[in-house]
């Protein structure tokens, strides 16, 4: 059975005033807009639909990529006392537990820090995050200080590197390039 928070409401059929169909869609209508929200950092509207996004548990702009600190012990939780904002500071990749699975595999994530208690989180990019905003993340995590890539490592978490620039233009483009 389909579940109905990952469907758009169109994909259910037309729906007469009164009957069941019409109150899901009412629903589902009210269930986005509670989970839609403004970014604390640039206070762009954030639609939290799986529809356009991918994700099912949306805590990050797609316009500037900042997030919130939301999730205490894993995705989706909302947990976080902090509730502080999360600087993006740079591209990780999943990594990929299948045997066979090619050397560099792994969708691309998200590296934010929070601003107020310095937890560091891993975001799934989400289908509509600006590609361009993602290369700018990636091009200033190049200059990041060398502490807190060292302590970034310690908590096993490995931000892409120069080395990586033409995967991460793969990935979002379709285009394999050099950056500059």
């Amino acid at each position: 059975m389909k579940d109905s928070r990952l469907y758009p409401v169109y994909e259910r059929g037309p729906a007469s005033p009164g009957n069941r169909r019409s109150r899901l869609k009412l629903a589902d209508i009210l269930y986005q807009k509670e989970k839609e929200f403004r970014c604390t950092h640039c206070a762009g509207l954030v639609l939290a639909d799986p529809a356009l996004s991918g994700v099912v548990n949306r805590n990050h702009c797609p316009y500037c990529l900042w997030s919130r600190h939301l999730d205490q012990f894993e995705a989706g939780d909302r947990l976080a006392a902090c509730k502080a904002p999360m600087r993006p500071v740079g591209l990780s990749q999943k990594r990929v537990r299948k045997k066979y699975a090619s050397g560099a595999g792994g969708e691309l994530m998200l590296v934010h820090r929070c601003e107020a208690c310095g937890k560091t989180a891993l975001n799934r990019i989400a289908a509509d995050d600006d590609p361009e905003a993602l290369i700018v993340v990636f091009e200033a995590s190049l200059q990041q200080d060398f502490a807190l890539q060292v302590e970034l490592n310690r908590e096993d978490i490995h931000m892409l590197g120069r080395a990586d620039a033409g995967r991460v233009r793969m990935q979002l483009f379709g285009v394999r390039t050099v950056l500059e």
